[in-house]
This record gives C-alpha cells, structure tokens and sequence, in this order.
C-alpha cells in the first residue's frame, strides 16, 4: 500500500474549510482535525503539520513528517468513510516512531468511530 499524491491534502479551498468547519481532537501528541470528504469519490486526503516554531530545523520536521506518514500508509485501512482531515504534531520532542505509530492507530480508530453517523431509531427496531 502505497502514500499517493491524490491522498495528499492539498486543495486551499479544502484546507481553508477544514480549519474552519472541522471537529478537532487532541490525542497527546497530536491535535486532529477533521471533516467529511467534499467529494467522496476521492480517497481519505491528509494534511501532516510539524510547527517550525518547536523544531527550528527542516530534518528534525521531515523526520516527523515522514513518521507520521508512514504510520498512516500502514494502518489507512482502519477508516470506512471519506474524510479529510489534518494531523497537527504538538509533542515538543522527536517519538520514535513505535509511539507514533500507537498514537496514529487510536487517532484513526477514534476517527472511523466519530465518523460513522449512529444507527437511526428505524435501523435499531424502534419505532
């Protein structure tokens, strides 16, 4: 399973909708937005954000950058629904990348769940 562009928040107008629109959660040592996918034809798209503000060099941000990405590409399965949604890294050290990988896995987990809209009285037999 490959990290492809078109997985790759990219789209301004998107991205200006999200951070406005969007619900958020913090999952120590991250801070997800999300929102579901304008155009759900398009698979899960993902924006990764490391503030230069805490890491003042470019390889300490793309080492996280590339961790955080890798530990999405491997558990991507767990989302059923199309969103975009945006992973702020707040911790102020570099985590190996076993926490990161852990920490993606609940944030994904969490995510699937918050997406998926709760069966209606009709589906569950009442009424």
């Amino acid at each position: 399973m490959r990290f492809k562009k078109n997985e790759r928040l990219s789209k301004e107008k998107w991205i200006q909708e999200l951070f406005e629109k969007g619900s958020s959660f913090y999952l120590s040592p991250f801070k997800i937005i999300y929102l579901k996918h304008p155009d759900s034809t398009l698979p899960n798209q993902i924006l990764i954000s490391v503030p230069s503000r805490q890491f003042k060099k470019a390889v300490d941000r793309n080492l996280i950058k590339r961790r955080i990405r890798e530990a999405y590409r491997t558990q991507k399965s767990n989302l059923t629904q199309p969103l975009i949604f945006a992973i702020v890294y707040t911790a102020k050290e570099i985590l190996p990348f076993s926490e990161v990988k852990t920490k993606i896995l609940i944030a994904l987990t969490k995510l699937s769940t918050l997406s998926t809209p709760p069966p209606s009285s009709v589906e569950r037999g009442q009424g």
